[in-house]
């Protein structure tokens, strides 16, 4: 038995072996001296070796714990039981804090026990360490009941999916397969929320001190829009921190109280100096929020497919002479969308959207949007196979599987809200419903009849609802807060020659990675699954070429429905636009300009072509092009 100390400097690298083991078995370069692409590459597979040692740090922990702490934790009654000593020992080995060790046993159990399959798409490098947090967390409820298999499998294969993951699209993947398969219990967990909301302050350092309020999503996203947007009326040479000037706003906006830049020029240099909150609130536009939703959700709860009430539980017994049945589907009724009672959020390339909202400091203009899909059904979601676990030793009294499904909402800069929260909002009167296109499968207007280069308030709303996120790979920015990017760069001059204003052309990005698309050497390209094509898929080629996969979970994933919507053909711009009166014809763009867009539509169809190749392999027959 060999001694090791943990974190000891010289020694614990002479009895840590990690750097004399052969690279080259472990399918790493012989050094890090490398080009860029090489290290790229290298970092990519060692970004997967970590996953997989992560895997085996927490199959240890388990391991540990099942010899440690299960034969004594139903009995255990002492202060330091058998997971907190358990946890020291982990701590004092590795020199970690006790709270690092609890929480490295409480994720390794729960990926034994209750997420076993997402356990393996963290093994084969599937999915990233820092994700794992998220998952066990957000799932933490759903512990011991009969849907956890199927949520764990939900889980697992959205993370099996091609393209990549922000932390935001984690979570309300993660919040959509629960709320899926708990409507009863994420309904009861929110009345209890609603109840025990308080608001606490807590005394800190050096004079200073923190106010926590607890509210609803709604309420929290009204008053976050309304502090940003005061801590925004400041000039470019303000000294404070974002974070700073909203802590200023938000107390100015209690305490009505006047709000300025804290810039050195002069007052009469500087219109933003003093700033009356209570003019300013007056003369703001109302803030909305957007709420995406399907019509079934609004109309409630939807009998379960008879194949999901089948208890999954190795605990309980298969209900017996069950035949699956189809799926009861409610009547349709038409798709809603969003009324922002603002500005007409009809933003493309390269202008930002406008806020649209009320005063969330005044209760009577507050605003509130629903936008809703095209009737999609909760219950067609298909949850993939899941093994038929051994059957126990007795039945149980609960009751078997789900008897009912519930759809979900998606709050803008919130995240997945349970069916019946999107309910209470629905009944809210100062809550505005608007289809989204009439029911029908008569095309939308894809562009405004004056100018080709905007997109329609429909297709705008369309596009940020199916987005949700900036879809540059690992960003968290909404798609409301953000930019409608033409994919293919639009041509003012000759519009038929690229840059097609439609659903597959425009894509929402934060305006730092529009900036970044724009002026950067990253080529970006967007065009329909040819498996699925009211899917997309979606690329970001970095400057030495290797093409990475946009999001994995976009809003078809939440909404279904959406696949339903569809719009019309932009006008015809064959013939050039005549000038304006009064206004010379416009220039051409300059050789160099033209010519960055002639390399990068070169580059998208060599991206497609290669994609192509991977998803229909030389002996099949290719698809036409």
């Amino acid at each position: 038995m060999t001694s090791v100390q943990v974190g000891a400097g010289a020694a614990s690298t002479a009895a840590t072996p990690w750097a004399a083991l052969d690279h080259a078995a472990l399918g790493l370069p012989a050094t890090t001296d490398l080009p860029s692409t090489r290290a790229l590459d290298a970092l990519v597979h060692a970004a997967a070796g970590v996953s997989y040692l992560k895997w085996f740090e927490y199959q240890l922990a388990a391991a540990m714990h099942a010899e440690l702490v299960e034969p004594f934790e139903d009995e255990d009654r002492r202060e330091l039981d058998a997971f907190t000593r358990c946890a020291a020992t982990i701590a004092t080995t590795m020199s970690i804090t006790p709270f690092a060790a609890r929480t490295l046993l409480t994720d390794a159990v729960a990926l034994r026990d209750r997420l076993p399959k997402v356990a393996e798409c963290l093994r084969d490098g599937i999915v990233t360490p820092h994700h794992i947090r998220t998952i066990v967390s957000r799932t933490e409820l759903i512990e011991g009941q009969c849907y956890a298999a199927l949520v764990d499998s939900d889980i697992a294969a959205a993370l099996r999916k091609p393209g990549s993951w922000s932390p935001a699209r984690m979570e309300i993947m993660v919040d959509t397969m629960v709320h899926r398969r708990d409507p009863d219990a994420v309904r009861a967990r929110r009345e209890a929320a609603k109840r025990n909301r308080e608001f606490t302050v807590e005394t800190g350092r050096d004079g200073m001190a923190t106010t926590t309020d607890t509210r609803p999503a709604e309420d929290t996203a009204l008053a976050a829009a309304a502090v940003h947007r005061l801590a925004a009326q400041v000039c470019p040479k303000d000294t404070r921190s974002q974070a700073a000037r909203a802590s200023d706003a938000h107390y100015a906006l209690l305490t009505q109280t006047e709000f300025g830049c804290d810039c050195d020029r002069p007052i009469t240099d500087c219109r933003y100096k003093n700033i009356d909150v209570g003019k300013f609130a007056a003369t703001a536009p109302r803030i909305v929020i957007h709420l995406v939703t399907d019509t079934t959700t609004l109309t409630g709860p939807v009998p379960a497919p008879e194949s999901e009430r089948i208890c999954r539980s190795p605990q309980h017994l298969p209900r017996p002479n069950t035949e699956p049945t189809p799926a009861v589907r409610p009547d349709a009724t038409e798709p809603i969308s969003t009324d922002s009672g603002a500005t007409e959020p009809g933003a493309a390339e390269p202008v930002a959207a406008e806020p649209v909202a009320a005063d969330a400091v005044t209760p009577d203009c507050t605003g509130t949007a629903i936008l809703a899909d095209a009737a999609a059904d909760p219950t067609s979601t298909k949850s993939p196979a899941v093994d038929e676990p051994s059957q126990g030793p007795h039945g149980c009294d609960e009751p078997l599987g789900l008897d009912t499904v519930d759809g979900v909402g998606f709050l803008a800069g919130i995240g997945i809200i349970s069916g019946a929260h999107v309910r209470d909002l629905a009944a809210d009167p100062r809550t505005v419903i608007r289809p989204l296109g009439d029911g029908t499968e008569t095309p939308l207007p894809a562009t405004q009849p004056s100018n080709p280069y905007r997109p329609s308030a429909a297709l705008d709303a369309y596009v940020r609802a199916r987005d949700q996120f900036c879809t540059w790979p690992g960003c968290n920015r909404p798609a409301w807060d953000g930019d409608l990017d033409h994919i293919t760069e639009y041509d003012h001059t000759h519009p038929e020659r690229g840059g097609r204003t439609d659903a597959t052309g425009l894509g929402a990005k934060c305006r730092f990675h529009h900036l970044l698309k724009t002026f950067g050497d990253f080529v970006d390209d967007q065009y329909p699954d040819p498996n699925n094509p009211s899917r997309l898929i979606r690329t970001i080629t970095i400057p030495d070429g290797r093409t990475v996969l946009g999001p994995a979970f976009t809003g078809h994933d939440v909404h279904p429905g959406l696949d339903m919507i569809v719009f019309g053909d932009p006008p015809d711009t064959s013939t050039p636009r005549p000038p304006r009166p009064g206004l010379t014809e416009r220039t051409r763009p300059a050789p160099r300009t033209e010519q960055k867009h002639a390399r990068r539509r070169q580059e998208r169809n060599r991206n497609r072509l290669r994609n192509a190749m991977k998803l229909h392999p030389p002996d099949d027959t290719p698809p036409p092009f």
